[in-house]
């Protein structure tokens, strides 16, 4: 898709479709006014009429009249108390799902006053709007569904219609939404890819392909090493499995540097590509759905190549631990005692609480690997998405003004997260009679026991992203279609490049 950015009036842009964005009720007697003029009071009408509305991605299409756009959509991007760095995104996401299988190879998009509305001015409205328009596009079905008629007309040009504006830098912010955007996309198409195609040994060889496109060292571990470094929680859940573990190591920048914040930085993400729960099976009840298990380890391998897009050469590490936690003859069982890399010693209770023993393992590897800082994203408990539902994030972080940064770098990403406590007392419930701790606890709490354990395996500032809600829809919506999300793709690439060189 190419990219241009013009200071042209709106009405004198030609382009299939012209996309108005509006906040509130649409100001016909103001800022839309001679456009409404120009196309024949037809804006006016449609408001009339109650086609025009001001709730969030409602969207009407009319005639372009005299406009040089053959059409003109019309889009509410909600109340203006309500607008939002995230609705923006999702403004350009919803413009295009709104196309659908309509004849749109040029799409301009007018930004109005939404750059005096949104927190970074007018730039940060082109780079969000253009990653929402990338992110638009991705449409899962295309993975596996093959049709015999030929394929729809795909956007060829993106045009972003700035009056008066500074083109160049506008440009330039649109450009880097349109990366972070391709990244989300590469993060959604690795996560919603089936189980039978998609092993541990398939991700790593896809995370090989994409180190080689962008010039990322990649070190892949398999059983034996990994039983030489000690890693006894990440095989106890690979060993019930015919596909063995790999433990994918993804990094740039030279050995042993930190990037500009003095950080190594270290992203570790959750590679479960297929959970049947093991010895402790999950009920069939959308079991499905647990192809998605491997949404961290997606995000991180997708996210290191984005910051390596964007500033290349930033020191970066992604880290992604890909299992299946299958049951068989071989599997781990509830009542095995297994020892992590870091010497501690762990009674495995629940067979399906698997995910925090892959990540324990790799942060402590992370750690070895000279790490200074931590974050990992996981698909790790059903306990945050009945918390906090599809729409929000739980995280927990020590130290606090290292939680306060992946907020901010939520921020600019246009993500929310909602940070959870780490309840002391809760500790001792995971104490064990025959190891160090239990895996699992009862299930009260079971959510920030699930951080408690996982920070008995780093000894640096680190963040726990619990995803397992946001991580996927089961439903679409005006934005974006079922499945993958791309969810903590932006944050991820944000907080990297807070350290990249100038």
């Amino acid at each position: 898709m190419q990219l241009r950015v013009v200071s042209d009036q709106p009405w004198d842009v030609p382009a299939d479709l012209l996309a108005i964005p509006f906040v509130g009720e649409p100001p016909l007697d103001g800022l839309l006014a001679p456009l409404d003029q120009r196309a024949g009071g037809e804006l006016r009408t449609l408001a009339a009429f109650g086609e025009l509305k001001v709730e969030r991605y409602a969207a009407a299409l009319l005639a372009g009249g005299e406009c040089r756009a053959t059409r003109l959509l019309a889009i509410s991007a909600g109340t203006p108390e309500s607008l939002t760095r995230q609705v923006v995104v999702r403004i350009g996401s919803a413009i295009v799902r709104r196309l659908a299988d309509r004849k749109v190879r040029t799409l301009a998009i007018w930004l109005g006053d939404l750059g005096e509305r949104v927190d970074g001015g007018v730039e940060a409205v082109a780079e969000l709007l253009a990653r929402g328009v990338v992110e638009g596009e991705f449409d899962p079905a295309a993975l596996y569904r093959h049709s015999d008629a030929s394929e729809p007309d795909r956007l060829v040009e993106l045009i972003l219609v700035a009056p008066g504006a500074n083109v160049t830098a506008l440009a330039r912010a649109a450009e880097r939404g349109i990366v972070v955007g391709e990244g989300s996309s590469m993060a959604r198409s690795l996560a919603n890819r089936a189980a039978n195609d998609v092993t541990p040994e398939v991700l790593a060889q896809e995370a090989r392909a994409i180190a080689e496109r962008h010039g990322l060292a990649i070190d892949v571990i398999g059983p034996e090493k990994a039983a030489e470094l000690g890693m006894g929680m990440f095989l106890a859940v690979g060993q019930g499995s015919d596909n063995p573990p790999r433990m994918i190591v993804l990094r740039s920048g030279e050995a042993g540097a930190t990037d500009a914040a003095g950080r190594r930085l270290a992203l570790v993400g959750k590679g479960v590509c297929f959970d049947s729960g093991g010895i402790s099976i999950k009920p069939a009840d959308r079991m499905e759905e647990m192809k998605m298990d491997k949404t961290g380890a997606c995000t991180v391998i997708a996210a290191i190549a984005t910051v390596a897009r964007l500033a290349p050469g930033t020191p970066l590490m992604a880290i992604a631990p890909a299992v299946e936690n299958m049951p068989g003859p071989h599997s781990a069982r509830p009542g095995d005692v297994v020892k992590a890399m870091n010497g501690k010693t762990v009674d495995i209770i629940n067979t399906d609480a698997e995910g925090r023993l892959i990540l324990g393992d790799a942060m402590v590897y992370a750690e070895s690997l000279g790490a200074t800082h931590l974050v990992d994203v996981a698909t790790l408990t059903g306990a945050v998405a009945r918390a906090l539902g599809d729409q929000m994030t739980g995280a927990f972080g020590t130290p606090q003004s290292w939680y306060d940064s992946m907020v901010a770098a939520g921020e600019r990403a246009g993500e929310r997260y909602w940070q959870l406590p780490m309840i002391e007392e809760y500790r001792k419930e995971l104490d064990s009679w025959y190891a160090d701790f239990t895996n699992t606890g009862p299930a009260d709490g079971g959510l920030i026991r699930s951080a408690l354990f996982l920070r008995e395996f780093t000894t640096v500032p680190w963040i726990h992203l619990d995803i397992a809600g946001t991580a996927y829809f089961r439903k679409k919506t005006p934005y974006a279609p079922t499945g993958a999300t791309g969810v903590a793709l932006a944050t991820l690439v944000e907080l990297a490049l807070a350290g990249a060189k100038p």
